[in-house]
């Protein structure tokens, strides 16, 4: 199976490597059990179990550093957010962030994206999908492992409620233009915008945004609508 990231060897520092010990255990989900075999197929995610209230359910794939993740949640205490990664780091900054601000609405599970969408998320369970700044694979030969694409497209429409969104940004014109036309494509989805949608005030700025607005990449946001 392909995948749509590849494995970094980031610096996990004390502090991350601190928070991840300490806070894991209470804010990740496990998907393999004590002897490595997985949990998905057996088990669907039960979100009033989870974050044991009833509030919409964001999932956020490859939070990256999670400072923009920690920022929508401490914005948004009314609402809960999933976030998918596989980088040790980035789950202990996240970790470290939860920490700091006594965050109770986010979850975290380290693992593939594409499976845990595949396998542990109900249909029509989701209430939005957020996708910030994804790995674009800007060489044709790898434009097969993007992340937003069909058949995943439609995988992920499936998992949101009907009215749930899936809204992503990137600073690449030609994954952007890409993106637009896969989930143009995939049913069950409408554009709530007449192409590119408008900036969202809502998302704080990424570090892989302010990287490509060093290089003066013009960002594009997409949003999606479950009919």
């Amino acid at each position: 199976m392909l995948k749509s990231y590849v494995k970094r060897s980031g610096h996990f520092t004390e502090a991350q490597k601190k928070a991840y010990d300490k806070m894991s255990g209470q804010f990740l989900i496990p998907v393999l059990d004590e002897n490595l075999n997985p949990l998905f197929g057996s088990c669907k995610l039960d979100f009033n179990k989870i974050f044991n209230n009833k509030n919409d359910v964001i999932m956020e794939i490859g939070f990256g550093s999670g400072a923009a993740t920690a920022q929508i949640a401490k914005d948004n205490p009314e609402k809960n957010y999933l976030g998918i990664e596989v980088h040790k780091p980035g789950i202990g900054r996240l970790l470290w962030e939860i920490e700091k601000n006594n965050l109770s609405n986010i979850r975290i599970i380290e693992f593939d994206a594409m499976i845990i969408a595949s396998k542990m998320i109900k249909e029509n369970s989701l209430d939005a999908i957020h996708i910030f700044f994804p790995d674009p694979w800007p060489k044709k030969k790898h434009h097969k492992r993007r992340l937003v694409m069909r058949p995943f497209t439609k995988t992920l429409a499936d998992c949101l409620k009907p009215g749930g969104y899936i809204y992503m940004a990137t600073d690449w014109e030609d994954y952007g233009l890409h993106a637009l036309c896969e989930l143009s494509l995939t049913e069950t989805l409408k554009n709530a915008y007449d192409g590119f949608a408008a900036a969202q005030e809502w998302r704080p700025e990424t570090r892989f945004e302010k990287k490509g607005l060093d290089k003066n990449h013009v960002i594009r946001e997409l949003y999606f609508i479950k009919g």
